[in-house]
This record gives C-alpha cells, structure tokens and sequence, in this order.
C-alpha cells in the first residue's frame, strides 16, 4: 500500500502524520523513543525505515546483528560506535553500519539526538 506520511514536526521535535512514537524501554537503551515510518503497517515488502530520538544521555544498544543498517543524521549531535572505533556525527553525515558489526549511537549534547535507520525486514 503507497502512502505518504506528511511531516508534523518541529526542530529536534520530530512527527509524522499517521505515525505513533514509541518510548523503548529495553536493557541496554537509554531515552530513546522510535517511530516506524515504513515498515509492516504500510505491508513495505522488503525494508523498514525508523525515526530515532534520543534525548540527552540517551542511547541505543551497544549490539550486532545480522542486518545491516544505512542512517542518516537529522538533528543533534552524537557519536557513532562502529566495532572498536567511536565518530563523532551531526546532521546530515551518514553512517553504514554492516551487517554483524558491533555497533551503538548516543547523544553526546543537551538537544534531542535524531536520525533515520533504515534496515532489511
């Protein structure tokens, strides 16, 4: 199903029309919240694209899996962790991410940290 999900947003205030936040709450995540943009809901068959905002001391999970992720930054700056190498990233720099890499993105300001993520299903 084609579908368009007109932006609501704000500065560091991210939303989407259609689009529900979620506050994750796992071990490992720290002020963190996603929105699926497209994904099962809109029945995309082959990727997922996810909002991430992170809120000042926040961050994913230090993980690896399989999949691989390409991300880019909106807003805020962070950091990038990529194995055993940790960059520094703001808005509009991207990032790969390869598949079972060890990997993890936090907020390193006081601004809402936000960036797309898109992964395989």
């Amino acid at each position: 199903m084609s579908i368009v999900h007109k932006f609501t947003g704000k500065p560091n205030d991210f939303s989407w029309q259609g689009v529900d936040g979620e506050a994750l709450s796992d071990e490992g995540l720290e002020f963190i919240t996603k929105h699926v943009l497209i994904g099962p809901k809109e029945d995309a068959p082959n990727y997922i694209m996810r909002y991430f905002r992170v809120d000042a001391r926040g961050h994913s999970k230090l993980e690896r899996h399989p999949q691989e992720h390409e991300v880019i930054i909106l807003h805020g700056k962070g950091q990038a962790q990529i194995a055993d190498q940790i960059f520094d990233v703001e808005p509009f720099d991207v990032v790969f991410v390869s598949g079972g890499e060890l990997h993890q993105f936090k907020n390193t300001g006081s601004e809402p940290f936000g960036f797309i993520c898109i992964i395989p299903k």
